[in-house]
């Protein structure tokens, strides 16, 4: 059984998901970053941290890129094309929407106070919503990034879709937005944010 560590409203919240989409049995331990549950673990603070047979395993994408590796699913297999291709949208969306994001946050409540920029939001935002226009022209005709087959990158682009309202970014278009509702319509989904 897998342990994950870090509250639902976090980067957390890829990882529950993953788990709920593979069924596999899990337990949560919400706990804030930089709390004492998170630091014995990884010395960062940084949360979400997977605990996998006694070893804890950090970073979002990595435990999802794992957990798809491990269980053969929400993924192609490694060294084939289309895992070529489902790598080069995560790369894309943690580049172009997930930094962004990120470092909105660090900005407005993470960094000590004398160190945050206010006025970086705008441009940060400026970048965003470029950077959705450049999401759209990647979908297809499937529901999903690649195609009819959802995979890791589906669940970070969907996180950052509900990262960007919370942190008043701009909004997507229709489309994207209907591609976000589908994805955050799933039962998985609902399940994983009850936690």
């Amino acid at each position: 059984m897998y342990t994950i560590i870090g509250g639902v409203r976090s980067r957390t919240l890829r990882v529950l998901w993953m788990l709920e989409e593979l069924e596999q049995p899990y337990t949560h331990q919400p706990a804030a970053p930089r709390s004492d549950e998170v630091t014995a673990l990884y010395p960062a603070g940084k949360v979400p941290v997977l605990v996998v047979d006694g070893t804890p395993l950090t970073d979002s994408t990595a435990i999802l890129t794992f957990l798809a590796d491990r269980h053969s699913a929400l993924t192609y297999p490694a060294g084939t094309l289309d895992r070529a291709r489902q790598d080069g949208h995560t790369q894309f969306l943690l580049d172009e929407l997930d930094a962004l994001l990120w470092t909105a946050s660090r900005h407005s409540f993470i960094l000590p106070e004398e160190l945050r920029v206010s006025a970086i939001k705008d441009s940060l935002k400026w970048e965003y919503e470029r950077s959705l226009q450049r999401l759209e022209s990647r979908l297809g005709d499937g529901p999903y990034l690649m195609g009819d087959t959802m995979t890791v990158p589906d669940i970070i682009a969907a996180h950052c879709a509900g990262w960007a309202v919370s942190a008043n970014f701009p909004e997507p278009s229709a489309r994207l937005q209907d591609y976000f509702d589908g994805l955050r319509g799933r039962d998985a989904f609902r399940r994983a944010m009850k936690n």
